[in-house]
């Protein structure tokens, strides 16, 4: 079985690598497809390993490859301990992960203990069983409410549509118990205050980290805990709100998610090689994302308040700053992101007015589109400013090409069960998640050997693929491989930020170690102190320039 080579088995008490690590998220389905079935797999992650080496990147996460029925694109979990056929072999996985740390890359793979598939043989035991037997026990059945309990529980509804509750039939033919799933009805919810629930998942932890992997992404980690009474969330979810603003519903962030992670904590510290944890968890404010990070929980947690953050200097130095001063306060590096597969890309959302869900997508008949020329110069600044924070910071694939979100997806195409559970009210996250372009000239653009690929790429994206961007310093590949050349060597992650100012209201300035980081976010040119321009968003800023054109963000060293 692979282990990590003992390079990166060492362990350094206060300098361990995730403080500063750059990680990679490989969205399987729609890396790179080795088999030519049109769905990416290990193997085509193993191919592509040498351009993530390349590219500069410390680590890759891995969205989830288990077995699955594939309702939510493998976050609904069928076996815990096995590669799903579509993605290939547990031999496979073992590979990959070989390959990985033979090149300096750690490895990083999803945990779902939110839910599992209801095709999981607890949950299919469950179904079989009695109410209130010990097989039920481990998810959340209830009796309905009404005269005949032919009501849901309560009012919670689901992330993706709908109520958070089905009814089951049960065993002698009778309407039954129901049983809640805050995502799709295939998603049914764990009981954590179930001490077989909690002495499965440290089973899992160890199963992986056994075969050698680095850590965990933790998915809906704020999400596992459940109020005792589930009494009805008033007021009503509001339809239009953003992501964080959901996060008052009783289900989300109670205190006694912060126990499982504490024992989550020793377990991973059984193990060298500084192995970490890092949460999905949405929270309203930074103070209480940073909860997850104190020193007995997890290692990090996403920074969603800054991805959710417009393009306004203003704002967003408020959350960098606020970021700032609460992780570094629990002895956490802050996390930074700007895309995942959830979300809309940034190359296209950044280019969007402020508010929305930023899981809902877009589509032919969205009522607002972007601009893909502002979007993307946006978003090469953005991501310029983000890779000369202090902390660690995760890139989702095909950033690093510029790619935006698909918006003329047709709708038979589109797979994500927010758009088939809302009859098309939102359009989802398939939008994000379209197979990468590798090759121009080739079928599929590169991603499967025969043409196939599980959503259309549109053809503007043949301008996109990396080959088409290798020898271009113009392009947005040459830009990222410059950030993150430029970071390891200055040594960014591991400096403190300190503000600059003078340059007025609508530009974010300031100072990481020998790294002075300039960005316009305004309506017309800056000009720039001395010195020399070592890295620029956009084409066309020259080293010794004066000025800094609108949406463009440089790192120089100021004389």
């Amino acid at each position: 079985m692979p282990q990590t080579p003992a390079a990166l088995r060492e362990n350094h008490p206060g300098a361990e690598w995730w403080r500063t690590a750059v990680i990679y998220q490989i969205y399987p389905r729609s890396f790179a497809d080795a088999s030519g079935n049109g769905t990416g797999d290990l193997r085509g992650v193993t191919a592509h390993l040498d351009d993530l080496v390349s590219l500069g990147v410390d680590a890759v996460w891995l969205s989830p490859f288990y077995r699955s029925p594939q309702k939510d694109a493998g976050y609904d979990v069928a076996d815990y301990r096995d590669v799903d056929p579509l993605f290939g072999t547990l031999d496979d996985f073992d590979e990959m992960l070989a390959a990985a740390h033979a090149r300096g890359i750690r490895v990083i793979v999803d945990l779902v203990p939110n839910h599992s598939s209801d095709q999981h043989p607890w949950f299919q035991e469950a179904l079989a069983a009695a109410p209130g037997s010990a097989a039920r026990g481990r998810y959340l059945f209830h009796e309905g409410t009404g005269a005949h309990g032919e009501l849901p529980p309560n009012n919670w509804e689901s992330v993706f549509g709908g109520p958070a509750w089905t009814r089951v039939t049960e065993p002698d033919g009778r309407p039954g118990q129901w049983y809640l799933h805050l995502f799709d009805p295939g998603q049914p919810d764990f009981d954590w205050s179930n001490p077989e629930v909690q002495e499965e998942f440290r089973s899992i932890l160890r199963f992986w980290l056994d075969r050698g992997v680095d850590g965990f992404r933790v998915d809906v980690a704020h999400g596992l805990i459940k109020p005792e009474d589930f009494s009805d969330h008033l007021p009503p979810i509001d339809r239009e709100a953003t992501e964080l603003s959901l996060q008052d519903a009783p289900y989300w962030g109670q205190d006694g998610v912060h126990e499982i992670y504490r024992d989550w904590h020793r377990v991973i510290a059984e193990y060298d090689g500084d192995r970490a944890l890092c949460g999905e968890a949405w929270a309203p404010t930074i103070e209480k994302t940073a909860m997850f990070v104190r020193a007995d929980e997890m290692q990090q947690t996403f920074n969603f308040p800054y991805l959710v953050t417009g393009w306004d200097a203003g704002e967003l130095r408020g959350v960098i700053a606020e970021s700032l001063a609460a992780y570094p306060a629990v002895g956490a590096p802050a996390t930074w992101v700007l895309s995942n597969h959830d979300v809309i890309r940034h190359a296209s959302r950044l280019d969007l007015p402020p508010g929305g869900r930023h899981d809902e997508g877009l589509g032919p008949l969205s009522p607002v589109k972007p601009d893909p020329v502002s979007g993307l110069r946006r978003a090469r600044a953005a991501s310029t400013v983000m890779l000369a924070l202090p902390g660690s910071a995760y890139l989702y694939q095909g950033e690093e090409l510029g790619l935006p979100e698909v918006i003329e997806l047709p709708d038979e195409a589109r797979q994500d069960p927010s758009w088939l559970r809302t009859g098309g009210e939102r359009y989802g996250r398939d939008g994000c998640r379209v197979p990468l372009p590798w090759v121009a000239a080739a079928p599929a653009y590169g991603f499967s050997p025969d043409g196939a690929s599980w959503l259309p790429q549109p053809a503007e994206w043949a301008a996109l693929a990396r080959d088409a961007q290798e020898d271009d310093p113009d392009s947005t590949l040459w830009l990222y491989r410059t950030l993150l050349a430029t970071r390891r060597a200055e040594g960014l992650g591991a400096s403190a930020l300190e503000w600059l100012d003078g340059y007025g209201d609508d530009v974010l300035a300031f100072r990481n170690g020998n790294i002075t980081v300039i960005a316009n976010l305004g309506d017309r040119s800056i000009t720039l102190p001395s010195g020399t321009v070592l890295v620029a968003s956009a084409p066309g800023v020259p080293a010794g320039g004066a000025q800094l054109p609108v949406d463009t963000a440089v790192w120089m060293h100021a004389g």
